[in-house]
């Protein structure tokens, strides 16, 4: 990946519903080139899917909460069973194994307290947990899907 290679990216991660055209222009290709790129990076991985961010309040989902998840069972059926049951849950929209005191972290968006307290007792009727936290997001006050894209080694 090279430094061209990395303005595509930042461009799409900017407004991935630009067209090409618009992309090659900003990085300095011709479109052909461009395309070529975004195929590549499409096809080894880098770009996993275009996707469009939604306005979480706007569409009625406005409630962030962080659930962190402790539990005394570290084995691959266990995990097998809560990942499914996650992926089953719209509700969730991040899920993470944890190092630490905390085992799992999940980000969960509801429109309200009582929408999370029924996601809340589904998780716990459907699955062995030892203790789960929940903390409630006041405001957020970052929110970006763009990741850091590092510079090129030049050695």
């Amino acid at each position: 990946m090279d430094q061209i290679d990395r303005q595509i990216l930042m461009q799409l991660q900017n407004n991935a519903a630009q067209p090409v055209a618009d992309i090659a222009r900003k990085v300095g290709l011709s479109v052909t080139p461009c395309w070529r790129r975004i195929q590549r990076m499409e096809e080894t991985g880098i770009i996993r899917k275009r996707v469009a961010l939604l306005d979480s309040k706007a569409i009625g989902v406005g409630m962030s909460v962080f659930v962190a998840v402790r539990t005394d069972q570290h084995n691959a059926d266990w995990l097998e069973n809560f990942a499914g049951m996650v992926a089953d849950m719209p509700e969730v929209v991040e899920f993470y194994r944890m190092s630490g005191e905390v085992d799992y972290l999940l980000r969960v968006v509801v429109p309200d307290m009582a929408a999370y307290d029924r996601f809340y007792r589904k998780l716990i009727t459907n699955v062995q947990l030892t203790d789960v936290s929940s903390s409630f997001a006041m405001e957020e006050i970052k929110y970006t899907t763009a990741l850091p894209l590092p510079e090129a080694d030049d050695a």
